[in-house]
Order: structure tokens, then C-alpha cells, then sequence
């Protein structure tokens, strides 16, 4: 389905979302039009995986999948890369400092969380890296299925969380921004001061216009996220870990 916030891109790309039966999350789908190359981000969890899902709306496109990005390298967000990319062979974008919980997710969970026994339950002991896995860094520029994308390293989430901002209209903001919050950063390996430095120095900065994407929850802007979101006020900001 397309996204209220995003219904006036309607008729210019295909913009649709398919959220995750485990923890909601946002599985974006990028196209400029029917019978069109396609890319998808943060392909979640569900039973067995989500690409029958994601597979029900490139159906109704006609669309050809040739990439899957990565915002970081928490399992809700990873799952299913790996079905993904066997039934599909694209590309997976991810940041270095992220790439090694593809096929060792288990190295960025927190211990007791929420995530091993849903594992238990699905009877999944074992992860393996896709087959064509490309590194992103801060500022690399890539154009893909008729969009520039823009990385941007945004860690405190995780060590390698990232951006996206797609030809300066959208902000695929994974976990790092979401409507009025931001990640959590009490997770194995987040840092707030990380994710401080992230707020004022990547996100701020950005256009008011651009339309976020979030990992979890509805899409909102970078200008209603100024005005409203308490943890991008100097306040919280300037304030001690």
C-alpha cells in the first residue's frame, strides 16, 4: 500500500510498504513505475521469511528487483536478506562497521532480549551472508533502479547505522529517526553520545522538505521532526549522557 504522507508521489514512483509480522518493521519498496527495476529496504521478520510479501507487491508492479538496502544490522531489519537474495541474486548495501550481523546477527543482540525466542520458536540456529554484499561509506552516491541515493553514516543505534536520502525528496532513516523519537541506543552496542552527534550533524542539517521513511511507525518530515520531536531540541542534545 502506498503511505498517506507519500500519496502525492503516487502518480511519479511506486513507493509502498510492507511492515513485518515481528516488530512492524517498515519494509520500503522504491520504483519509478510499473514494468521497472525496483529496490527494497530492511526486509524484516516473519514465518518463514518476508519475501512472499515483498514478492505480492513486485508481482502487481511487474517490477525487477536489484537491490536490497541495509540501515543496520539488527535482526528485524536483516532477517530476510538472505531468502531475498536467493530467490532474486541483488545486491545487498550495507555500512562496513554493520556488515558482519548479516551473517552473525547474534553478535549485535542483546542478551535476554526479545528477538532469541522468537528464533527458538522458528527453529532458525544458523545465518549466512548473501552472495553479493557492497559496502557503503559516509557520502557515497549511488543510482539505483532510476534513484540517487545519498549514504550518510548515522551511528548510536548501532556502530553502522545509516540514511539514506533519495534524490533530495526522501530520507530512508532506518532506527535513527522515527515520528516524534529516535532509536534506542541501550541496545548491545549503541552509544547516546553517538547518536547525539548523529542528530546534530546529519540529521539537523537536512532539508525541512524531505519526507522520512522510518524503520518502525508512520512517515513524517524533517521539518514536523524540528518542531516537534523533543529529542532533537538543544535540551536533550547538549544535555550529559
Amino acid at each position: 500500500m502506498v503511505t498517506q504522507g507519500v500519496e502525492k508521489w503516487a502518480d511519479l514512483v511506486i513507493l509502498e510498504v510492507v511492515r513485518a509480522q515481528y516488530f512492524a518493521t517498515n519494509c520500503w519498496i522504491f520504483a519509478t513505475g510499473k514494468n521497472s527495476e525496483c529496490f527494497i529496504v530492511d526486509p524484516g521478520m516473519a514465518i518463514p521469511d518476508l519475501v512472499g510479501e515483498i514478492s505480492e507487491v513486485i508481482a502487481r508492479h511487474n517490477l525487477k528487483p536489484i537491490a536490497t538496502i541495509v540501515t543496520h544490522g539488527h535482526l528485524d531489519h536483516t532477517f530476510s536478506v538472505h531468502a531475498f537474495d536467493e530467490k532474486y541474486g541483488v545486491a545487498t548495501y550495507v555500512h562496513p562497521k554493520d556488515r558482519e550481523f548479516l551473517g552473525n546477527p547474534q553478535g549485535i543482540l542483546t542478551p535476554g532480549g526479545p528477538t532469541a525466542p522468537i528464533l527458538e520458536a522458528m527453529g532458525v540456529t544458523s545465518f549466512s551472508e548473501p552472495r553479493d554484499v557492497r559496502e557503503l561509506h559516509d557520502g557515497t552516491v549511488i543510482d539505483i533502479a532510476g534513484f540517487t541515493l545519498t549514504a550518510r553514516h548515522a551511528p548510536g543505534h548501532t556502530p553502522g547505522s545509516t540514511v539514506f536520502i533519495v534524490n533530495d525528496e526522501f530520507l530512508i532513516s532506518g532506527d535513527v529517526l522515527f515520528q516524534n523519537s529516535i532509536g534506542n541506543t541501550s541496545f548491545r552496542l549503541g552509544s547516546s553520545s553517538d547518536m547525539k552527534k548523529t542528530l546534530r550533524k546529519v540529521i539537523l542539517p537536512l532539508s525541512d522538505e524531505l519526507i522520512v521513511l522510518p524503520g518502525h511507525g508512520p512517515e513524517t518530515t524533517i521539518g514536523r521532526e524540528r518542531k516537534n520531536n523533543d529529542y532533537l531540541q538543544d535540551r536533550f542534545l547538549r544535555s550529559a549522557d
